[in-house]
C-alpha cells in the first residue's frame, strides 16, 4: 500500500493547533505547518518532509488547509493580506475553518473560496486542548457534504466524534451556542459551590452531589476536580476567549431574534471579569473571583 501523501497544511500550532499538527504528521499527512510565532515552528523546521513556510508559499504546495487560528480575521489575514496565499489556492483544494467565529463572517471569507473553485468548510471544536493532545475532538461542521468526504481521512487523525450538522456557516453557528450554554454552566456551578459554602459545605461534597444527581455537568464532573478542587487552575484557556465566545453567540442569537437571556448574563459577568483585570487569567480562577464578579 502506498504511503498517504502529504497534502495537509495546519496554520496556526499552538495549543489546539499543535496537537493536531502532531496527529497529522504522525499520520503521514502533514506537508506543512505555519505559524508567526518561531519557537511554534520549530518542531518542524530541521524536517525534510514538511515545509514551514509563510501561508502564500504553503498555498501553492497543498490542497487541504486546516486553520488552527484565534478567529477568522487572521484567516482572512492570509488569504487577503501581505503575501496573500487566496490566488494559490488549486481549484478542487479545501479550507477548514476550526476557528470559533460568527458565521457571516466565516460566510464571507467562504465566498472567496468558492471563487477559486475550491471548498470552505467551518469545523466548531470541543474537547480543549487535552482534546487535542489526545486525538479525541469533537467537531460539529458545516459545509458541503462532498467536500468534508475529501477530509474524512485527516479528521479521522485528531476527533473522536464528528458532525455534519448543516450547510456552511452550520458548525460556527452551533459552536457558538455550545460554548454560550457550557460557559453559562460553569458559572452556574461556580455560583451553587460558592453559595453553599455560604452554610458551611465544603465544596467536595457540593460537586459530589452534584455528580450523583441531576445537576451533574462537564463542569461538575471534570472542570471542578480536575482544575478547580484540585488547586492546579490550569483549564487552559483564558477569561477573554470566554468573554469573546459568549457575547459572539448572544450577538449573533439577537441577530436571528433569539432570546438568550442566560448567555446575556454569563457575558455580562465575564466582560465584568475583563474589567477586573483578568482577561488573561485561566478561567478557572473565575471560581475565585465569583463573588466579586456578582456584586452590582
Amino acid at each position: 500500500m502506498s504511503a498517504p501523501a502529504r497534502d495537509t497544511a495546519v496554520l496556526g500550532l499552538g495549543q489546539m493547533g499543535g496537537g493536531i499538527a502532531r496527529h497529522l504528521d504522525a499520520a503521514g499527512l502533514l506537508g506543512a505547518a505555519w505559524d508567526p510565532r518561531a519557537e511554534a515552528r520549530r518542531p518542524f523546521e530541521s524536517r525534510n518532509d514538511v515545509t514551514v513556510g509563510e501561508p502564500a508559499r504553503i498555498a501553492a504546495l497543498c490542497r487541504r488547509f486546516v486553520f488552527v487560528v484565534p478567529s477568522t480575521k487572521e484567516i482572512g489575514d492570509c488569504l487577503t493580506g501581505a503575501g496573500a496565499m487566496l490566488g494559490e489556492i488549486a481549484a478542487g483544494s479545501v479550507v477548514l475553518d476550526l476557528t470559533t467565529s460568527d458565521p457571516g463572517e466565516s460566510g464571507k471569507l467562504a465566498a472567496l473560496v468558492a471563487g477559486r473553485g475550491a471548498d470552505y468548510i467551518d469545523c466548531g471544536m470541543t474537547g480543549g486542548a487535552a482534546g487535542a493532545d489526545a486525538g479525541t475532538l469533537t467537531l460539529m461542521i458545516g459545509g458541503e457534504a462532498a467536500a468534508i468526504a475529501r477530509c474524512r481521512d485527516l479528521l479521522a487523525c485528531f476527533t473522536g466524534r464528528t458532525f455534519h450538522v448543516g450547510p456552511q456557516g452550520s458548525g460556527h453557528a452551533l459552536k457558538l451556542i455550545h460554548n454560550m450554554v457550557l460557559h453559562a454552566m460553569f458559572l452556574a456551578n461556580c455560583e451553587g459551590v460558592r453559595a453553599a459554602g455560604r452554610f458551611g459545605i465544603d465544596a467536595r461534597a457540593v460537586i459530589e452531589v452534584f455528580n450523583a444527581g441531576n445537576a451533574r455537568s462537564y463542569s461538575s464532573q471534570v472542570r471542578f476536580p480536575e482544575h478547580i478542587l484540585s488547586g492546579t487552575w490550569d483549564a487552559r484557556s483564558r477569561v477573554a476567549n470566554l468573554e469573546k465566545d459568549v457575547r459572539m453567540a448572544a450577538d449573533m442569537s439577537a441577530r436571528m431574534g433569539a432570546p438568550t437571556p442566560f448567555g446575556d448574563l454569563a457575558a455580562a459577568l465575564l466582560a465584568k471579569a475583563l474589567a477586573l483585570g483578568m482577561a488573561d487569567t485561566d478561567f478557572s480562577r473565575l471560581y475565585e473571583a465569583f463573588e466579586d464578579l456578582a456584586k452590582n
